[in-house]
């Protein structure tokens, strides 16, 4: 899904908290949700058990699709608690690249 994007903006997430999010998921599709719950998830043990960081790509309010690169301290079924405290919206989520 994210491959398709084209060079999305970079930002720090610190300033997550001050950005707009749609109320509606960015993902049609249920089994687009349920795969991207799952790699919530996997985002999560890993920066926990392993401290790593992963990039997830998300769209603000606006459309726009932004990039992050972080470690995901916590998920649940409608967020993501980043390592500086910030909360990003599931349903804002695009997907998430691994390394």
């Amino acid at each position: 899904m994210h491959a398709l994007v084209q060079s999305p903006e970079i930002v720090a997430k610190e300033i997550i908290g001050s950005l707009r999010f749609s109320a509606h998921d960015v993902l049609s599709l249920p089994a687009q949700q349920q795969w991207r719950r799952y790699e919530a998830e996997r985002a999560t043990t890993l920066g926990n058990g392993y401290h790593s960081k992963v990039d997830i790509y998300f769209q603000t309010a606006d459309g726009e699709t932004k990039r992050v690169y972080t470690t995901v301290w916590a998920c649940d079924a409608e967020y993501l608690t980043l390592k500086s405290g910030a909360s990003l919206p599931l349903r804002a989520v695009v997907g998430f690249d691994f390394y």
